[in-house]
C-alpha cells in the first residue's frame, strides 16, 4: 500500500461539516488496515442518513447518538460493504433508533462464479476481516435511491474491495467506502475482493462526473479524477510488476509478493499476497498468466 499525502483530521468522535448537509465523525480504530480509523458520515438536517456506522464500539456509539441535535432524528443507516471496520455498530445502532439498515446485502453478495468457486474450496480470511453476521432490513440495487426531507441518496455497487460494496451519490458528492480512499489504494482479497470487478468498478466510477469523494478512510478527496487515474494506474503498475517476476522465476503467490513488495513491513505481507493473488486470478481468466493445477492461493503460476 502506497500512502498519500492527506490534510489533518478533525480528531476522533468529533462531529465536522466535510460537505453541504454532511457530517464526518471518525471511529477510534486507527490500525496499519484502517490509517486513522473510520469515517462514519451523517447526511442531512432533520431526517439523518448514517453511512457507515464502524466497529461495535460503544463509545463510537455514543459519538453518532451525540451527533444528533434537537429536532433531528436517525432515519437511515447505510453501509458501503460489511467488514468488521464499517458495519458491525449498524444493527446496535438500529436498536437505539429504529432506524433501518440498508445495503447490497450480506457478505457474500455479488460474488462472481470464480470467487464462488475458491469459497466453496476452503479459500476465507485475509483483509480487514468479513463481518459474517451483516444481514441489511433492507438491500440496495445499483441505482436504488433513498430519500429524506432534504436529501436523495443513490446507491451505486462498486464491487472489487468487497462483492457487497456500495458507494453513495448525495448530489455531485460520493461516499466511496473503501474503493476509492486517499491515503493508499484499496486492498482485494479473494474470496472476498476481487481484481476484475474491482478495475471495472474504477471505470464506472469514471464515468461519473462527481466532484468530491469522501472515503471511508482519511481525509476528503477534492480532485476524484486524479485519484482514480492513480488508483487504475497503480494496478496496472502492480500486474507489471507481477509479470517481471513471473518473468523471472517466481511462481508461488509467497514469493511473487516477496519480489514485488520490498518495502512492506513484514506485518503486511500476508495482504500483500492476497493483493498478489487477486492479480494472478485476473491475469489467468485474461489469459495472461496460467495456473498450474486448479486455481489456488498455494497454486504455482506462470505467463502463458
Amino acid at each position: 500500500m502506497q500512502m498519500s499525502d492527506t490534510a489533518g483530521h478533525p480528531g476522533i468522535g468529533q462531529s465536522v461539516e466535510v460537505a453541504k448537509d454532511i457530517r464526518w465523525i471518525i471511529a477510534p480504530n486507527p490500525s496499519p488496515m484502517t490509517f486513522w480509523g473510520t469515517n462514519s458520515y451523517l447526511i442531512g438536517r432533520t431526517d439523518l442518513a448514517i453511512v457507515d456506522p464502524g466497529p461495535e464500539d460503544p463509545a463510537h456509539l455514543e459519538a453518532l447518538l451525540a451527533a444528533v441535535g434537537p429536532g433531528q432524528r436517525i432515519s437511515h443507516i447505510l453501509v458501503t460493504h460489511s467488514h468488521l471496520d464499517h458495519s458491525p455498530l449498524a444493527r446496535p445502532l438500529a436498536d437505539r433508533t429504529g432506524a433501518p439498515v440498508l445495503a447490497f446485502g450480506p457478505s457474500e453478495a455479488g460474488r462472481r462464479p470464480v470467487m464462488e468457486r475458491l469459497a466453496e474450496a476452503g479459500l476465507a480470511g485475509g483483509g480487514e476481516g468479513i463481518d459474517a453476521a451483516f444481514q441489511p432490513d433492507r438491500r440496495l440495487a445499483d441505482g436504488d435511491t433513498v430519500s429524506g426531507p432534504d436529501w436523495m441518496i443513490e446507491a451505486v455497487h462498486t464491487p472489487g474491495h468487497l462483492s457487497n460494496h456500495l458507494c453513495f451519490a448525495v448530489g455531485d458528492v460520493l461516499l466511496t467506502g473503501d474503493h476509492v480512499m486517499g491515503w493508499a489504494s484499496s486492498l482485494v482479497s479473494p474470496p472476498d475482493g476481487d481484481l476484475t470487478a474491482f478495475m471495472a468498478s474504477c471505470e464506472k466510477l469514471r464515468g461519473r462526473s462527481d466532484k468530491l469523494y469522501l472515503p471511508g478512510h482519511s481525509a476528503p478527496i477534492e480532485d476524484p479524477a486524479a485519484r482514480l487515474d492513480w488508483l487504475i494506474t497503480h494496478r496496472r503498475a502492480r500486474e507489471a510488476q507481477i509479470r517481471n517476476a513471473l518473468s523471472s522465476g517466481a511462481q508461488s503467490v509467497r514469493d511473487i509478493a516477496r519480489a514485488v513488495y520490498t518495502d512492506t513491513p513484514a506485518a503486511l505481507l500476508p495482504a500483500a499476497e492476497r493483493n498478489v493473488f487477486a492479480h494472478l486470478i485476473d491475469m489467468v481468466e485474461r489469459n495472461l498468466a496460467l495456473c498450474d493445477g486448479s486455481l489456488a492461493v498455494d497454486a504455482r503460476f506462470r505467463l502463458a
